[in-house]
């Protein structure tokens, strides 16, 4: 029964691992991102939290998907200036929605919240200072 346990404990250890992301850490790539192009911004998204790794909904950005919430991670999308509505759905969807301006970087903080079957992955707009020392450390995932 012990040796069962032991399995067990290993397999969830692993698959916690296995969901946070994984590649070069911001603080390391900042330099390496290509510019923006002329007549677009870019929007960062990242996540700082490791509660509930498990649940890593899709990100949408005007209903296309760009990426995946995953923990301790991040990415960024270059789009054209304009109007933005960013989604994420779990047991309810939740949404953020601003403005992206020619040469701006944006930053999304993607958190979690408690719900009642699963957590809530919920978009929240952070000023540049905050996100750029909450983000240093989140390691690169997906992006489109």
């Amino acid at each position: 029964m012990k040796k069962v346990l032991g399995l067990l404990a290993l397999v969830c250890i692993a698959l916690f691992i296995t969901g946070c992301a994984s590649g070069t850490q911001f603080s390391s790539a900042q330099g390496t991102f290509p510019p923006v192009g002329q007549d677009l911004g870019r929007v960062f998204f990242y996540r700082t939290s490791i509660l509930g790794a498990a649940i890593q909904p899709d990100v949408k950005l005007n209903g296309e998907k760009v990426g995946s919430a995953k923990p301790k991670g991040f990415f960024y999308v270059d789009r054209p200036a304009g109007a933005y509505k960013v989604e994420t759905s779990t047991e309810v969807t939740r949404t953020l929605s601003f403005t992206l301006e020619k040469n701006q970087t944006r930053y999304v903080r993607l958190n979690i919240s408690m719900g009642f079957f699963a957590g809530h992955v919920y978009p929240e707009l952070v000023d540049t200072a905050t996100a750029e020392k909450e983000i240093a450390a989140c390691k690169s995932g997906d992006a489109k």
